[in-house]
């Protein structure tokens, strides 16, 4: 299968270098590029990519607007967002957009490829290092105040989808989710597409953030 990429950067030397790196990949093909969001989501409405590279900071509408505004159908593509600091303030944002994972920009080429083919299978981009990470940015930036009810859309979850997402958003991959709760990987990834499918989410990023959006999950808790 050939993934279709859009490249998303107000920077033409960085815009240009990542293109060129993708296409060094039999996989890969890049359909165009974009300097801004408005043109970004223009290109991809011509062009129905399977993945957005999208920087963040981009003149005019910058790349987390651009998200939201792709991954609004299911026919969408896929962002990943582009950043150049770890955990930039605006990376929670673009999650909470649509965006399916985030990488650095001087990500390596095999990290970059990696991430490309992990987004375009559906998976999402968030080792749980990365998610323990941004849950200490969602305790810094937006604490929630202890005693929060979770939301009724966790209704339709079973007691233990619900103990799968909660596992999911304290940042446990599935092995530790199958150790932690003593039944197989397989369970556990079934558990995991049936949450997703009863929330209407995406991939496991937008699990994550649903689960503290909810308040299922309280950063700082114990």
């Amino acid at each position: 299968m050939t993934i279709g990429i859009i490249v998303a950067d107000d920077h033409e030397v960085v815009r240009a270098g990542f293109a060129a790196l993708l296409e060094t990949q039999p996989d890969f093909t890049v359909l165009g590029t974009a300097a801004d969001g408005a043109e970004a989501v223009q290109t991809c409405r011509e062009w129905r990519p399977d993945i957005v590279l999208m920087d963040v900071r981009m003149p005019g509408m910058d790349g987390i607007d651009a998200t939201r505004l792709l991954t609004s159908t299911d026919s969408g593509p896929r962002v990943l967002i582009l950043t150049t600091f770890d955990l930039d303030e605006y990376v929670y944002d673009a999650l909470r957009a649509g965006a399916s994972g985030f990488l650095l920009k001087d990500v390596t080429a095999e990290r970059l490829f990696d991430a490309v083919r992990v987004i375009a299978a559906g998976e999402a981009l968030l080792a749980p290092s990365v998610t323990r990470r941004l849950i200490g940015e969602f305790a810094r930036q937006r604490p929630r105040p202890a005693g929060t009810q979770p939301s009724s859309a966790l209704g339709a979850l079973t007691p233990r989808e619900t103990e799968v997402l909660r596992l999911i958003a304290e940042g446990l991959s599935n092995p530790e989710i199958a150790r932690r709760l003593v039944v197989t990987e397989e369970t556990v990834k079934t558990h995991v597409s049936r949450i997703l499918g009863k929330l209407g989410l995406r991939d496991r990023t937008q699990a994550v953030v649903a689960a503290y959006e909810s308040g299922l999950v309280v950063p700082g808790s114990p």
